[in-house]
């Protein structure tokens, strides 16, 4: 039996990836989007099954009863208040409008004065049937003794602006906590705060294990 890592002894059960001190923050990035971008071409392929675009002709007709649900993508299983906000529709968006919007939603969330965030947005793509947005939300604890935080968290949002939904439709809104593999939708899953500090603190945890 091969020698387990600091953190396997801790949380033998934890179902997800660490980014170790000194790698690519792209890396984790990269892999956040990455969970993300499944459950949209998930959702995107019921959409076109369902409406009838397997040929790749437009699509028209409305959307609403079509479901965007996938493995990756959590919800709650318990009865919760889970708060949410309004969201932009399609036309409506831009990238600054968009960014208070996040604003506005992590505002909603529950947690300690203490922490601190910001939001960065970090890049545009597209494709066919839609153009999709990056964000990130840093957040951290600084401390009178440690103004400058030890380490940080980062929840990375994905919005998505659909070419073959009608305007007036509200743009799609997906969120990953790092190093974590469930996708978030608004509305679908409660936060807790401590998903946060178990980041923050598993950073530090690995960074004292590591003998320089």
């Amino acid at each position: 039996m091969g020698q387990k890592t600091i953190l396997e002894l801790f949380y033998p059960h934890a179902q997800t990836r660490f980014m170790m001190p000194g790698s690519d923050e792209n890396d984790v990035q990269d892999q956040a989007h990455a969970l993300i971008d499944q459950v949209i071409n998930n959702a995107r392929k019921r959409v076109l099954h369902e409406l009838g675009n397997v040929d790749g002709e437009p699509v028209s007709r409305p959307v609403s009863s079509v479901k965007s649900y996938d493995g990756i993508l959590c919800r709650e299983t318990e009865e919760h208040t889970i708060s949410n906000i309004e969201w932009l529709k399609i036309d409506e968006f831009t990238i600054e409008k968009a960014t208070q919007k996040i604003e506005e939603f992590v505002n909603t969330w529950e947690f300690e004065e203490a922490w601190l965030h910001c939001i960065d947005f970090l890049r545009e793509e597209e494709d066919e049937y839609s153009k999709i947005y990056r964000y990130q939300v840093r957040w951290s604890i600084p401390t009178r003794r440690k103004p400058i935080p030890r380490a940080t968290a980062c929840v990375y949002f994905t919005i998505e602006v659909s070419k073959i939904r009608p305007g007036s439709y509200p743009v799609e809104v997906y969120y990953v906590f790092e190093t974590n593999r469930l996708v978030h939708k608004p509305g679908e899953s409660r936060f807790r705060e401590a998903w946060l500090k178990n980041i923050i603190e598993n950073k530090i945890m690995m960074m004292e294990a590591i003998k320089f």
